[in-house]
């Protein structure tokens, strides 16, 4: 009786560590990625949230947006890379949020 309990025991023990080894669940939402590419960018950007781009990061994502002059780099309080800029020949206030998409304001 007691081998056939702590048999069940070390099967209910495995079958724990194999839930716990699964993979979560990827989102389907495609409108708004965690990181945009050159294919997509969120409409709604720049969007607030935690931004984990490094100051030198912001300021090379930005410059391979097309932005050069890149000057008074700063993260403001909703997590948006802000700077001033030049694109085309004309100044702009240009944006870099958490998802990575770049946009002039």
């Amino acid at each position: 009786m007691k081998n056939m309990i702590l048999a069940a025991a070390l099967v209910g023990a495995s079958a724990l560590t194999a839930v716990a080894q699964t993979a979560p669940a990827s989102s389907t939402d495609t409108t708004t990625p965690p990181v945009a590419t050159t294919d997509a960018k969120n409409p709604d950007a720049p969007v607030a949230g935690a931004n984990s781009f490094t100051e030198a990061q912001a300021k090379e994502r930005i410059e391979k947006a097309g932005f050069s002059e890149v000057k008074n780099l700063k993260k403001d309080d909703n997590g948006i890379w802000m700077a001033a800029g030049t694109k085309d020949g004309k100044a702009v206030i240009v944006a870099l949020d958490y998802q990575g998409n770049v946009v002039a304001k």
